[in-house]
């Protein structure tokens, strides 16, 4: 499967990139803990198949320190001992706001209990526009075919300078 259009290349499309990365470094400067943001961009982009973001993600991750077993056990975070209630009400809002045609309800309220208990208003705030933001970036990505594998650690931040 070759890329079908180069977001990187046209302008129109870099202003937006642009503009899109600024509303991504709000998240980014926030409280919200960025492990938790990775984990989070990372499990929507597995349910999207989003193989660019997926491998962003990943490397951006393992580069701030994220060990191999969390990011291999992301996709069975219920399944695992590894994530922190915290973490665990973080990937589950992930989930349901990522899975909205799946499930009618949008994100319950046991999740939305879950968030509330182990996050303030400001790091509520932040976890959904960052659901928001990476499930933009997946539909993005997978319109255009961008593939997984090339993308190196702080390269996204790298392109916005």
């Amino acid at each position: 499967m070759e890329t079908r259009f180069n977001l990187f290349d046209n302008e129109v499309a870099g202003k937006f990139a642009k503009r899109f990365a600024n509303a991504g470094l709000v998240i980014h400067q926030s409280s919200l803990p960025k492990s938790t943001q990775e984990l989070v961009s990372l499990r929507a982009s597995q349910i999207n198949g989003c193989g660019w973001c997926i491998d962003m993600h990943t490397k951006e991750a393992a580069a701030a320190g994220e060990t191999s077993v969390r990011l291999n056990l992301v996709a069975a975070w219920r399944e695992s001992t590894v994530f922190t209630e915290a973490e665990q009400a973080a990937l589950a809002l992930a989930e349901e706001g990522t899975r909205l045609a799946d499930a009618h309800t949008g994100v319950s309220d046991e999740t939305w209990a879950l968030v509330r208990e182990h996050y303030d208003d400001d790091q509520t705030a932040a976890l959904i526009a960052l659901v928001a933001l990476i499930n933009a970036a997946n539909r993005l990505a997978v319109i255009v075919h961008q593939r997984g594998g090339s993308y190196e650690a702080g390269m996204f931040a790298a392109s916005l300078t």
